[in-house]
């Protein structure tokens, strides 16, 4: 496993973060363990995940699957930089009571408590927003993280689906504030097919010293061999991949894609992987494995350099937008 820096600080971590979102919807909890315990075996150190995922009436579900794993002792706890959100509505099905979403210092007080005792642990390492509350003042946000911190309940704060003027304003009312250090992670939607986040939320995210994690790697499997698993295994695309491909634009361009990566031997899922460790600013990306088989070919992402023929051509074939503000200013 390759390691890098989390943005400006000091913090180490895998190139690789491996996603909890489907343990407890889509994988059960003795199948989550196995993969973690792989994922760590492997290098992975960094694990991501949100207080909301399990979805639904079981929301929470997946911290307590982490936490449990942690419960087992042998280190788990230690050699994990553990990363969770806060944001979404914990409260019952229904109609939802006032503060048990968003980022008030209320919501955020309660919040971080509920997440420790779901993952068993006494403080998260990276604790991220995971959404912009736009009714609630940085102000305010930030004297709550700095009671936790001076807590010691959590280490670092991220954000995810931020715009990149609200990382700005995040980062300076910090700095304004004094003794707070305010963002230094973003989570983005980020990957060969949706490149947006290049035009404001990565540079601002590399002026300000924060490492992009892009989730979605794989474009909801767009970018994983989907015609190629169709003509192969007869596996027919579904959810976001399925709408996507009756576009026939998109789907000539993903056909162009797989061509691509056909000719020089290259496995589509692996190659978008590796193509966003070449990008600048890329922490690493989110990997969600169902099974212990798709962690085995995220991990050969890392190890995997793109010749620049194969990435002049990912890039004829989905341009960017180009630098900012050139791209849109003249």
């Amino acid at each position: 496993m390759k390691y890098t820096q989390l943005g400006r600080t000091g913090l180490k971590v895998s190139r690789i973060v491996l996603g909890t979102m489907n343990f407890g919807p889509q994988t059960d909890e003795g199948d989550s363990h196995a993969i973690m315990d792989a994922a760590l075996d492997a290098g992975i150190n960094y694990f991501d995940t949100a207080n909301v995922y399990g979805w639904g009436e079981n929301k929470g579900r997946t911290e307590e699957i982490i936490g449990n794993w942690f419960a087992r002792g042998g280190d788990r706890r230690e050699r994990t930089v553990l990363a969770t959100k806060v944001y979404g509505n914990m409260g019952a099905e229904g109609e939802p009571w006032p503060n048990q979403d968003k980022l008030s210092a209320l919501n955020i007080r309660r919040a971080v408590d509920a997440s420790l005792k779901r993952l068993r642990t006494d403080h998260i390492d990276i604790y991220q927003f995971h959404h912009v509350d736009r009714s609630t003042p940085f102000d305010e946000i930030w004297q709550a993280i700095d009671v936790l911190v001076r807590q010691g309940k959590i280490l670092y704060v991220g954000s995810s689906n931020f715009p990149g003027y609200k990382i700005a304003q995040a980062n300076e009312t910090a700095a304004r504030r004094g003794g707070t250090i305010g963002l230094v992670s973003e989570q983005c939607l980020y990957n060969l097919a949706e490149r947006r986040a290049e035009m404001e939320v990565i540079p601002a995210a590399q002026e300000y010293g924060l490492g992009v994690i892009p989730w979605s790697p794989l474009n909801g499997g767009l970018l994983g061999g989907v015609i190629r698993k169709q003509v192969e295994g007869g596996r027919r695309a579904s959810g976001r991949a399925a709408d996507a491909l009756a576009d026939t634009a998109v789907r000539d361009r993903i056909q162009a894609y797989e061509d691509l990566l056909d000719k020089h031997g290259l496995e589509p899922g692996e190659a978008a992987l590796a193509w966003l460790l070449t990008r600048p600013g890329v922490t690493g990306p989110i990997v969600g494995p169902r099974t212990a088989e798709q962690l085995e070919s995220a991990l050969r992402a890392v190890e995997l350099e793109l010749s620049q023929e194969v990435l002049d051509g990912l890039d004829e074939i989905f341009p960017g937008p180009g630098p900012s503000p050139e791209a849109f200013a003249w």
